[in-house]
């Protein structure tokens, strides 16, 4: 049995691509890659993958969807299925051998043109928000990074593929939340 997804979620909106890619129309594979890479890149690099393994994985998971479309059951299911195809080609490339993300390991924001003073101020926020963010629980780290970078949450993808209840997700991640902003007020260097 598949989870529940909010209506237009990321869940759906990719499972709509899918079956449509599914019938015929090839292109669509274009709208399901724009659409769900951006989660499956968090979720390589929540299992400790550094960026060149984080691509090679999502690769792979691409080219095995491809390769084996037909193995999907359901459309409304894809997420699920690249989430976890993700995960064990992180884990196979990895050995098995799980490390923390360091600070100096995170992708970078898109460069800006700002000027030298704004861009070190910059630097110095993503810095020690990354810091923050690595010394909360896994759990947080990962639901945080899914959450934050899906334009629209779907809770039963979600809830899917990090193996919790929908309904833990909400109060799961404001008390990631809530951590994190406390450790951040605390930080001096935050209020710079």
């Amino acid at each position: 049995m598949t989870a529940p997804t909010a209506p237009d979620g990321l869940g759906t909106l990719a499972g709509q691509a899918f079956a449509a890619y599914l019938s015929g129309e090839r292109e669509r594979l274009s709208d399901l890659v724009d659409l769900v890479t951006p989660v499956l890149w968090n979720v390589a690099r929540s299992q400790g993958a550094s960026g060149p393994t984080s691509e090679d994985a999502i690769q792979t998971a691409w080219l095995q969807l491809v390769t084996h479309a037909n193995s999907v059951q359901e459309p409304g299911a894809v997420l699920g299925w690249l989430v976890v195809v993700v995960k064990r080609e992180v884990w196979r490339l990895c050995r098995g051998a799980r490390r923390e993300i360091g600070v100096e390991e995170v992708p970078e924001a898109p460069a800006q043109q700002l000027d030298p003073e704004a861009e070190s101020i910059l630097n110095e926020r993503q810095r020690v928000l990354w810091q923050h963010i690595s010394r909360l629980t896994p759990r947080c780290q990962e639901l945080l990074r899914v959450i934050a970078f899906a334009d629209r949450p779907d809770y039963g993808a979600i809830a899917a593929s990090l193996g919790m209840p929908v309904g833990s997700i909400g109060p799961t991640r404001g008390r990631c939340l809530h951590k994190l902003r406390t450790a951040l007020g605390s930080d001096s260097a935050w209020a710079v």
